[in-house]
């Protein structure tokens, strides 16, 4: 038979039982522990959004390479990573901030006793209660409201970050959004900021500096208060003595160095295309909703060539000497991108964007649209018409230095830019068909009934313009233009995408039509009035404008891959004494060095019109127009016709002559109504001729 186990004691059973218990309360409470600290994690964010943490009301812009352009509002414009943090700093900032950072779990009980004693025994507020942590959670997460719901909330918020991230990704992530004053946002941004320097280049004093900063930032910035700043340093310095990071030789020394300060703009404040950058900031509610806007943290990808821009910015600054300013505007005629914007000389004395919001009398590169009306018509462009003086309800229009070609046709007279030629065929044509066309194609302002109309009576701007005849380089496909390649949310979700949402393009007209209209805005580069845009190495088709007076100077001219608006004058609308030459002469210096690296393509062929006009049109009666001269020109002489008419072509542009100017001219384009107000022009004396640059050297 087997033994039979001897009974235990009474006393060891229940010792035993009493463990077990107690190992299952502790189970248990661990367990519970466990469930309430998810199930209270699971109501608070997730603390890796501390990343990609951003203000309201931030707003980075990009090139279309990816370089910064400009940082718009309250954002951090350079941020440490873990591996780049100095050592230094590190020291610093935990001996002034939380020296206990390592050793606690997000809060600190026996730094805050410290704290407490600290402050009341010096009688001033020396040290935080608040971890580096806590003030983290507080920053990314909540509101800076004193409560007590608040402090429990950042509690929380505390221990979820120590257990989602290292401690080392902690404090990189505060120290790049800590407010350090003087619009320096993290310690990147106040290296720079107060001493021309990156983090990794900064001694101790200056170290120890930044670090003190924080209690009090705007108070504290040595830019505002230096004496309480250095005050500041030497209990940061005490402190790291205190610490062990220093010995008292170091702190001497950093305590006796002087506060040499070299202050610095911060980067990207000042944007490297300030008139494009302020046209997206003005699109982007066309894009996003209040809601996406007001959040903050966006970064738009932009369309903007920055090598190009430069060029513009150039070529303007050139051509435009003196007072007067200049615009322009460079489009992709098929996707509507713009890859440059210039809207004046110098963005700091002027914010007015003469290429997105002036508008001007567009002189004869209005009569795209009469032309256009016309070939949609079914007029042909060997049409024949006589030009002669002639008036029309009172208006009179007169050629340039009043010479009349006689029998030419229809091309031969947009080649010449042949003013009488212009408003006859609006006075056939009728009104509503040429401002139906000139609507198709993205003209929304209104258009009355007048006859200066057809050589530009009625103000536009450079853009709206440009976008034009980008349409009928794109084969008659109107597509809008658009500063935007794609627009990406605070934690880098994608918002808004222009192959996804953007502007697909319309027919505004027949492909046909629009070649033929482009052949003959070849025919004026290759010998009309464009001549001094030509380029040696691949066609180009446009137009010259010239408002009475040589007040307003436009050439908007075309190579497949891309459209190009050029506008010169003054603000005032006073005369500039020049032609539209100057127009053509900037188009060139900005586009022949870019278009080097583009390849060389071809227009569509002229094609064969199969249309008939069927006569002439009843016009709407037009409303009274006071007579006023008309005028175009450019001074450039083709070596040979191109059409069998031997005519040579008149010039463009006096200082007589054009569509009248209006009291309107030159005043800005709403940003829907009401409508803005001119910028001030300076002087009311006649100013002297402006100096026609030579053309640059084929």
């Amino acid at each position: 038979m087997g033994k039979t186990a001897a009974p235990q004691p009474p006393a060891t059973l229940g010792w035993k039982r009493t463990a077990s218990a107690a190992a299952l309360v502790g189970v248990g409470v661990a367990l519970g522990q466990a469930a309430l600290v998810s199930g209270i994690d699971a109501l608070l964010p997730d603390a890796r959004r501390v990343g990609s943490f951003n203000r309201p009301g931030t707003l980075t812009i990009l090139s279309a390479d990816g370089e910064v352009i400009q940082k718009i509002g309250p954002a951090t414009r350079e941020k440490l990573t873990p591996e780049s943090l100095p050592t230094l700093v590190e020291q610093a900032f935990i001996a002034a901030e939380d020296r206990r950072f390592y050793r606690h779990d997000g809060i600190d009980p026996v730094g805050i006793g410290r704290a407490l004693v600290r402050n009341i025994t010096q009688r001033s507020v020396e040290e935080g209660a608040s971890t580096i942590t806590q003030q983290l959670a507080r920053t990314v997460f909540l509101s800076q409201d004193i409560t007590l719901i608040r402090k429990l909330k950042e509690a929380a918020l505390a221990g979820k970050l120590e257990r989602q991230l290292s401690k080392r990704q902690i404090l990189t992530e505060y120290l790049n959004v800590v407010y350090l004053g003087s619009s320096a946002y993290g310690v990147a941004d106040a290296a720079w900021i107060y001493f021309s320097k990156t983090p990794s280049q900064l001694n101790l004093a200056e170290a120890a500096l930044i670090a003190g900063l924080p209690p009090a930032p705007s108070v504290y910035s040595p830019l505002v208060n230096p004496e309480l700043a250095l005050r500041r340093r030497s209990i940061v310095l005490a402190r790291m003595e205190e610490a062990g990071f220093i010995d008292a030789t170091q702190r001497a020394d950093a305590e006796a160095t002087p506060l040499d300060l070299k202050p610095a703009e911060p980067k990207y404040w000042v944007s490297q295309a300030p008139w494009f950058s302020s046209w997206v900031q003005q699109e982007l509610p066309t894009v996003l909703s209040r809601e996406q806007l007001e959040v903050g943290g966006l970064t738009v990808r932009s369309t903007l060539n920055l090598t190009w821009q430069k060029q513009a910015q150039s070529s303007i600054n050139k051509f435009a000497p003196g007072q007067m300013e200049g615009a322009l505007v460079a489009m992709e005629p098929g996707t509507g991108v713009v890859r440059a914007m210039v809207g004046g000389k110098d963005f700091g004395k002027s914010q007015f964007n003469r290429a997105a919001q002036a508008l001007r009398s567009p002189g004869s590169t209005f009569k795209l649209f009469v032309y256009l009306s016309a070939l949609k018509a079914g007029m042909l462009p060997e049409r024949t018409v006589i030009d002669k003086p002639q008036c029309f309800k009172g208006y009179c229009p007169r050629n340039f230095g009043g010479r009349y070609l006689g029998k030419v046709s229809l091309a031969v007279a947009l080649q010449n830019s042949l003013n009488t030629v212009a408003v006859a065929l609006l006075k056939e044509l009728g009104f509503d068909k040429v401002i139906e066309t000139a609507k198709s194609l993205g003209i929304t302002r209104e258009l009355g009934k007048f006859y200066p109309m057809a050589i530009g009576a009625y103000e536009q701007t450079l853009l709206d313009m440009t976008t034009a005849y980008a349409a009928i380089t794109n084969r008659g496909i109107y597509v809008k233009a658009t500063p935007f390649e794609d627009i990406l949310g605070p934690d880098g979700q994608l918002l808004w995408s222009r192959r996804v949402d953007g502007d697909r393009g319309r027919r505004a007209v027949a492909s046909d039509i629009a070649d033929t209209m482009l052949w003959m805005l070849q025919l004026v580069v290759k010998g009309g009035t464009g001549g001094g845009a030509a380029l040696g190495d691949r066609p180009v088709a446009g137009k010259t404008g010239t408002s009475e007076g040589g007040r307003d100077l436009w050439f908007i001219g075309s190579i497949p891959q891309l459209t190009t608006g050029v506008w010169l004058g003054y603000d005032d609308s006073r005369e500039t004494k020049s032609t539209s030459v100057v127009a053509t002469l900037a188009w060139r210096d900005f586009m022949a060095p870019i278009s080097k690296n583009l390849p060389v393509r071809q227009f569509p062929p002229k094609p064969q019109l199969s249309g008939t006009y069927k006569g002439e049109a009843k016009p709407a009666k037009p409303e009274l127009a006071t007579p006023a001269d008309g005028g175009e020109g450019g001074a450039q002489t083709p070596a040979a016709p191109v059409l069998p008419e031997t005519f040579a072509p008149v010039p463009e542009g006096t200082p007589t002559d054009g569509p009248p100017s209006g009291p309107g001219a030159g005043t800005p384009a709403p940003p829907p109504p009401p409508a803005a107000a001119s910028p001030a022009g300076s002087g009311a004396t006649a100013p002297p001729p402006v100096a026609v640059p030579a053309p640059p050297a084929p």
